[in-house]
């Protein structure tokens, strides 16, 4: 079997349980690959603990074998950038907790010790999460998808803007607001959450379109089916500059120019160990049943 690490520089404790992790690895033949950013905070423990060599990549076209897992160490945003890792090849994410929230990076720290046997036969589920492609008429979009959302705002922060959107050409309204997100029900838990969207259940075949901070209070979030094709337009008079974010991505885009979004060709397949599922996630998450009369009755 094939392993890629990826992850974020890490404490001493995560450090001895990653360490305690490849050799395992090591002991069982494994091949262990590592992304080149990881393997600059690997080296340290690798040298300490004599380890065998991990093997660092830049890019996962560049090796002649299938990749069978990313193994990734970090919180939600370091799955996001997995996910540009993987891209279209599919390969399964195992992401471990070593952050603080987590609704993606799911297996927590403590559970890093039974993960490969849990790995080795099979003992998960893949739970496979839609993603938005992005094409602009006037940008050039590098890596064009993600898997939490895709936001358009001013760059001044203080400014509204008008946005008009529109659903397979027929036109849907014109927010006035601070911004607009476009969010995956993957992407649900995340900043469409925080500015009052909906939590949709991540295999759910929708997208939800949330304005931030609209003028008109009669505006909502709304749900919509994954298989409409998006498009937006900033109407501006100032020939100003806004900020177009995809999973934390920036680009800066002209006025007037015009995005369409839809669902992405390929998934992300996550891997959800068998004693977490996201019903229990969203109650660890969330604190939902601090309340005793939440418990199961």
């Amino acid at each position: 079997m094939v392993f890629l690490l990826h992850g974020k520089k890490f404490s001493k404790e995560i450090g001895d349980q990653i360490s305690q992790f490849i050799n395992e690895l090591n002991s069982l033949n494994f091949t262990i690959l590592s992304t080149n950013s990881f393997y600059k905070h690997l080296q340290k423990i690798l040298s300490i603990h004599n380890n065998k060599i991990v093997q660092p990549i830049s890019n996962i076209d560049e090796i002649q074998t299938s990749i069978d897992y990313l193994i990734c160490f970090g919180g939600d945003g370091t799955i996001l950038n997995a996910a540009t890792i993987v891209k279209d090849n599919e390969i399964p994410i195992v992401g471990i907790n070593t952050g603080r929230l987590g609704f993606l990076a799911s297996i927590s720290k403590f559970e890093i010790s039974t993960l490969i046997h849990h790995l080795i036969n099979k003992k998960y589920k893949l739970s496979n999460r839609s993603l938005l492609h992005i094409e602009s008429d006037k940008n050039l979009i590098e890596t064009p998808f993600a898997l939490n959302e895709i936001s358009v705002s001013s760059k001044e922060n203080t400014s509204m803007i008008n946005i008009k959107v529109s659903l397979n050409n027929q036109y849907l309204n014109t927010y006035w607001a601070d911004g607009l997100i476009i969010s995956t029900p993957t992407g649900s838990t995340g900043y469409s959450l925080s500015c009052g969207g909906p939590i949709v259940m991540p295999e759910s075949n929708n997208f939800i379109i949330t304005p931030i901070a609209p003028h008109n209070l009669n505006v909502r979030p709304l749900v919509i089916s994954d298989e409409n094709e998006i498009k937006i337009e900033i109407i501006d008079n100032n020939n100003r500059k806004f900020l177009l974010s995809m999973d934390s991505r920036n680009h800066y885009i002209k006025n007037s120019s015009q995005i369409t979004i839809k669902k992405a060709p390929h998934k992300i397949k996550l891997v959800e160990i068998e004693s977490i599922n996201y019903s229990k996630t969203l109650r660890d998450k969330l604190l939902w049943g601090l309340d005793k009369r939440n418990y199961e009755i």
